[in-house]
């Protein structure tokens, strides 16, 4: 890296370079958690959800490019390219090219590589994320109804992730004790929140309507997202649009009900009219906390 060119510029080559090769854009993210001289022990675990992810979207093909055979999603390949590209310039930068940074997603990620810790790395990595979902909407709201949908559960999972380690009590109430450890990034466990690979279709694009996908979820999705998440989902996006310093986050979320590329109308899927007796006892035990309260 010449300290001469500017990180964003070096960023944004890198990214160009593997626009179009799936395989390619994995292999550089992975490179970015090395450093600038190729040894970063304390940066390599974090790689593991980052990587996880990655292969699952490559695995369905949404990021094939858009003259293939079978073309990929135009919004997936910008969200993934925004984050690709902010790690790459908080990469040059750390090496010491010159220039301001392009957005403000690219210092969050400068604090992680200063101090790798798993509230650093979900501050950078879902900065990244939600100005991507924010910046492309309009390529979300092209995509299919379903597929919508899944953006948004995307969105609240990363989200959750996040907060089971920077705000457990909001996270998991009276089993906060347990936040830290199931939403570290270095850990296998995180797989369940970042990698959707169990949760989501494995397949783009999508070709049965919401209804179907709901009923095929396994029964840990479901707890997850109707029995624990879904009661503090309001309180959640509050608090990562305060934890990221995103506040136009909350214009994806409308009264509990995601809203992203998604109408308000449609929030019955957010909210079952049926409980089971395990939702039932998850909302007893882990109630969401009373408004205002500390997370």
């Amino acid at each position: 890296m010449s300290t001469e060119r500017s990180a964003a510029d070096w960023a944004l080559r890198q990214v160009e370079d593997v626009r179009d090769d799936p395989a390619a854009r994995l292999e550089l993210i992975n490179r970015t958690y090395h450093g600038p001289l190729g040894v970063a022990p304390r940066h390599l675990p974090f790689r593991r959800a980052a990587l996880s992810f990655m292969r699952w979207q490559i695995g369905r093909g949404v990021l094939a490019p858009g003259n293939s055979a079978a073309p990929g999603s135009p919004w997936w390949r910008a969200v993934n390219e925004r984050l690709l590209r902010d790690g790459c310039e908080a990469l040059a930068r750390s090496a010491g090219m010159v220039a301001a940074p392009s957005s403000r997603a690219v210092e969050p990620w400068m604090s992680f590589i200063a101090e790798p810790t798993a509230r650093t790395w979900y501050r950078a990595h879902n900065r990244s994320i939600v100005s991507a979902y924010l910046d492309h909407r309009d390529l979300a709201t092209a995509e299919s109804y379903s597929e919508r949908f899944f953006l948004n559960v995307v969105l609240l999972r990363v989200l959750y992730a996040h907060a089971l380690v920077a705000a457990p009590r909001l996270a998991l109430g009276s089993l906060r004790w347990l936040g830290p450890v199931a939403g570290d990034p270095r850990l296998a466990m995180t797989r369940i929140f970042l990698s959707i690979s169990r949760v989501l279709p494995d397949r783009y694009p999508l070709e049965d309507d919401v209804v179907a996908y709901l009923v095929a979820e396994h029964r840990l999705g479901q707890m997850l997202d109707y029995g624990v998440i879904s009661p503090r989902l309001q309180q959640l996006y509050e608090w990562s649009a305060h934890e990221l310093d995103e506040p136009a986050l909350l214009d994806c979320i409308r009264d509990g009900s995601p809203i992203y590329a998604w109408s308000f109308h449609d929030r019955d899927v957010w909210r079952p009219t049926h409980l089971s007796p395990t939702m039932r006892v998850v909302h007893r035990f882990l109630p969401a906390p009373p408004p205002g309260e500390n997370p």
